[in-house]
């Protein structure tokens, strides 16, 4: 396989929270002589508060998955070069999928939501996200998630103070649409098709994407693809903790060997 040689990032944001989560990562990125894009999901372009002030956001409740795939595809057909993505949560999840449809050089899933066909029944992940799918309400309204599911599937073991300034900064209402398109072909990833390199990390601490779910995923790509799987002690918002950087240095690290 041949090394990669784009110097382009992609960062694809996860659900519930804002484009914003990536800003130290993309000044990180930057600095070390990448071009970084963080496009921001229909609808969710501008600041957390305000956004969260449309709560329900009725133009945003009709956006789907595939319009989000869309927002990416576009957003990558006008790079210079194939990038390289990297995602989180949800955004992990469509950076799989992305990368199994030939859109990027290679991918970094983190603690990524699990494509079509690894069937998350892991009690944490339905604690945290059940409420989102919204099989009990409408599709028709948005999801804000509350403080406290923040606190337990986000932000567990961090003091109060940090979750509540962590909270204000990033959450943002959610379609439940493309929350649901999760279950839909739209999130398939053919496994047997060889690709990579793809980059799997997991949490150890992680309640909203527990590690086992991110093993599945990693045990269902078959041999031809170059996947690689690292366990770490962080929580689900492993972007904003004071490791970040460590993490993101290790990605770098794997980059530069691949």
């Amino acid at each position: 396989m041949e090394k990669i040689k784009s110097k382009t990032i992609v960062f694809i944001t996860g659900a519930y929270v804002s484009n914003r989560c990536w800003d130290d990562w993309g000044r990180y990125f930057q600095s070390q002589g990448y071009t970084t894009v963080a496009p921001a999901w229909p609808q969710k372009e501008g600041d957390p508060a305000a956004l969260r002030g449309r709560q329900p956001d009725m133009a945003l409740a009709a956006v789907d998955l595939a319009q989000v795939l869309d927002t990416y595809i576009s957003a990558i057909k006008k790079l210079p070069e194939k990038p390289i993505l990297i995602g989180h949560s949800f955004g992990g999840m469509m950076t799989q999928v992305l990368l199994n449809k030939g859109y990027g050089v290679a991918g970094v899933a983190i603690h990524a939501v699990p494509p079509k066909g690894v069937f998350p029944y892991e009690i944490n992940f339905l604690k945290s996200n059940t409420a989102a799918l919204g099989f009990f309400s409408t599709v028709n309204t948005t999801y804000l998630m509350p403080f406290k599911t923040w606190q337990f599937a986000f932000t567990n073991g961090m003091s109060l103070a940090e979750q509540q300034t962590s909270y204000e900064q990033l959450t943002i209402p959610e379609s439940r649409r493309a929350i649901r398109g999760a279950l839909s072909s739209e999130a398939k990833v053919d496994f047997k098709k060889p690709q990579g390199p793809l980059l799997i990390l997991a949490g150890s601490e992680d309640q909203c994407i527990p590690p086992g779910l991110c093993e599945r995923v990693y045990a269902r790509y078959q041999n031809g693809s170059v996947v690689d799987f690292k366990l770490k002690k962080r929580n689900h918002y492993v972007l904003g903790l004071p490791t970040w950087k460590e993490d993101a240095d290790e990605i770098l690290q794997w980059i530069a060997q691949h």
